[in-house]
């Protein structure tokens, strides 16, 4: 579900920046199962992919070892961390930098993400997907959890919320890191890769790994409510996950 969701709103901002049939340059760092690494590949795009965990990226190599040839031609992966873009890359040399569900392990998501937006091409698209911070307590109180929801409508006192240094981080008692747009949005505004557009993701399914997902007949509908609500007011300001999309200036 959530991945079939950051597909449909990358492929659209893609289509909007990019012609049809050029072939992008794009990083994904920190790219767990490849999910969106190999579809982009699919689409004839030259994927680098930089993970530090060996576990994930055995699985990549995994998958990728059943692609044809000439996506295998097209996919480079690289064991490193996320914040040492610099010393593996020259910058501006990615169309695309994806960055999806990092920043919510990241001890230092402001300088994370100044190094990603110098890996960036002039015009070039930084996509982001970051724990709502706003959202947290709609979860565990969906659920009928009470003490976790109440829990998450206290303000932390210990979490800096100003976006400088932590890219208006907050914990609420949460094992990772949330995020708040507004906060983000002054971090990628300093970095010269200014918000060109968000999206909410999951406004009406739980957090978590995809599962339990419907029947087919239903999964489109499904898949179309989601995407409508991610996109309208109030409705994506609630959402488990935000997609944000920055521009780097041209």
């Amino acid at each position: 579900m959530r991945q079939e969701l950051l597909a449909r709103q990358l492929d659209e901002q893609i289509a909007a920046r990019y012609p049809v049939g050029q072939r992008l340059r794009i990083l994904d760092v920190g790219m767990g199962r490849g999910t969106q690494a190999l579809r982009l590949a699919r689409a004839g795009h030259e994927i680098t992919g930089l993970e530090s965990d060996p576990a994930p990226l055995r699985r990549v190599q995994e998958a990728l070892a059943t692609e044809p040839a000439g996506i295998r031609e097209r996919f480079r992966l690289i064991q490193g961390e996320c914040r040492e873009t610099g010393v593996h890359f020259l910058p501006g040399s990615f169309d695309v930098v994806l960055c999806h569900s990092v920043l919510m392990s990241s001890e230092q998501p402001d300088d994370l993400l100044a190094g990603l937006a110098r890996m960036l091409a002039p015009g070039g698209l930084l996509s982001l997907t970051v724990r709502n911070a706003e959202a947290l307590a709609m979860g565990p109180g969906l659920a009928g959890d009470w003490p976790t929801a109440l829990a998450a409508l206290e303000p932390d006192p210990a979490a800096d919320r100003g976006p400088a240094g932590t890219g208006g981080a907050v914990h609420a008692h949460h094992a990772h890191r949330a995020h708040r747009l507004d906060a983000l949005t002054g971090t990628l505004a300093g970095i010269a890769a200014p918000l060109h557009a968000w999206y909410g993701v999951q406004v009406f399914t739980p957090w978590g790994p995809d599962s339990e997902l419907p029947a087919a007949a239903e999964l489109e509908q499904l898949l179309a409510t989601e995407d409508r609500a991610g996109r309208t007011d109030p409705y994506r300001g609630i959402a488990a996950l935000l997609h944000l999309c920055g521009a780097r200036d041209s």
